[in-house]
């Protein structure tokens, strides 16, 4: 699944646009390294998000959404210093 959907199909950012523009500017590493808004993500897969204050974490979990339960596992959220 591209970056920018599993993103808001995962509900981590609310809109597709705003993922795209996130992985743009260069706020999104899957794995440690900078990621494409296409990146393909897959699972086990550790995406890093720089966005506004935070620094979150997660561990992708599962591509395919099922009802009542979270795509993604959160590793750390931290506050930029």
């Amino acid at each position: 699944m591209r970056l920018d959907k599993y993103l808001k199909v995962a509900r981590i950012i609310k809109r597709r646009t705003i993922a795209k523009e996130a992985a743009e500017k260069e706020k999104v590493e899957v794995n440690g390294k900078l990621a494409k808004p296409s990146t393909a993500v897959k699972e086990n897969d550790i995406l890093t998000l720089h966005l506004g204050l935070k620094i979150i974490t997660v561990k992708v979990t599962s591509i395919e959404l099922k009802k009542d339960q979270l795509m993604y596992e959160l590793l750390k959220e931290e506050k930029r210093p």
